[in-house]
């Protein structure tokens, strides 16, 4: 581990290259100020020769102006190298990382391909997660999946791009078991926080609350007592939908039971209530303007104390503009004394 105050050799970085840009007025000062000294002989030449200009005893250099127009041209350039920001070295610091430790389980069961909100249950819930997504600062964020079983589908992480990718890849095909197992969803989203932490913590859990399990109230309540917090999310309605399925050839049919019934999935907003409530969490379903899991998220789960739970050695590259932004300073300081030297010489004549 590198001391703190220890500045390594490293490759060259720049922290504001929008300024190259300005690289376009250096061949406009070239260009403008050989049109002007043209000009100025040209316009001399008509008054008088050099030849005679010389005979009276009148200076007339071709190099001094030239040399004026570098430094000024050059200190320029060195101007606009100090704005990149220029770095080279660095050192190590310590940084700690704050926020929340947020787990959400989303269910994959066959019965989240109800259309009873459009396309269907599962892209609702990938929606309200990418939702989420846009309104965190920091917070590290797991994804549990569950349909007849659960497990850990993406570790937590506060890499947002990586958690899309697990998103992204979300389909009923994850879990081959049919069922919802809810309580184990809870219990698997207990087991993805770290232990011993003392990190705030919270599981979002996104189903249609259809529970075919073991008992989901009890697993709230151990997951009380480990001081996390539910917040439970229901995708579909009340009246409920069937459910689409596509066979091999790609031919759609409605999902049948083993009687052969064909089955119609209904939201059940009174367990995923309770499940919230027994954590002291929200719950709110996945349609409508009013709620939504950005919403949770601002008016309660953002509210929680942030604490750290993470420190890291991070490089702090070293800016270096103040080099090139002194040989600027000396540059058209020295353009302006020889204009004064220049000045003050033709006055004594």
């Amino acid at each position: 581990m590198f001391n703190e105050n220890e500045v390594q050799k490293d490759s060259m970085k720049y922290g504001n290259l929008n300024y190259l840009y300005l690289l376009f007025i250096i061949p406009l000062l070239i260009i403008g100020y050989i049109l002007v000294f043209r000009k100025k002989t040209r316009d001399l030449k008509k008054f008088a020769s050099l030849e005679l200009l010389k005979k009276c005893g009148v200076s007339v250099s071709r190099k001094g102006p030239w040399l004026k127009a570098t430094l000024i041209i050059v200190g320029i350039l060195f101007v606009i190298c100090a704005l990149i920001e220029p770095k080279w070295g660095y050192h190590w610091e310590e940084v700690e990382k704050k926020g929340i430790d947020i787990v959400i389980a989303v269910d994959t069961s066959r019965s989240m391909l109800a259309d009873d909100v459009k396309p269907n249950r599962l892209e609702v819930a990938r929606r309200e997660v990418e939702d989420l997504l846009k309104v965190l600062e920091g917070d590290r964020v797991g994804l549990v999946v569950f349909a007849g079983t659960a497990f850990t589908y993406c570790p937590l992480t506060s890499d947002y791009g990586a958690f899309r990718l697990f998103l992204n890849d979300l389909n009923t095909r994850i879990i081959p078991l049919g069922g919802t197992a809810m309580a184990e969803a809870i219990r698997q989203g207990i087991a993805t926080f770290e232990k011993d932490s003392r990190n705030h913590k919270a599981i979002i859990l996104i189903t249609d609350g259809e529970n075919h399990e073991d008992d989901p109230l009890a697993a709230a309540r151990e997951a009380k007592e480990q001081g996390i917090v539910i917040y439970t999310v229901g995708v579909g309605k009340k009246d409920g939908a069937y459910i689409k399925i596509k066979d091999e050839r790609g031919q759609e049919s409605l999902l049948k039971d083993r009687q052969g019934q064909v089955i119609k999935s209904r939201l059940d907003e009174i367990t995923l209530n309770k499940i919230a409530l027994e954590t002291d969490g929200l719950y709110t379903p996945a349609y409508g303007t009013q709620w939504g899991l950005e919403r949770i998220y601002q008016d309660s789960i953002a509210k929680f104390e942030d604490t750290t739970y993470k420190t890291q050695q991070v490089k702090r590259y070293v800016n270096r503009y103040q080099l090139p932004l002194f040989i600027a300073t000396i540059l058209i300081t020295l353009e302006s004394f020889l204009f004064e030297r220049r000045k003050e010489k033709y006055q004594l004549r």
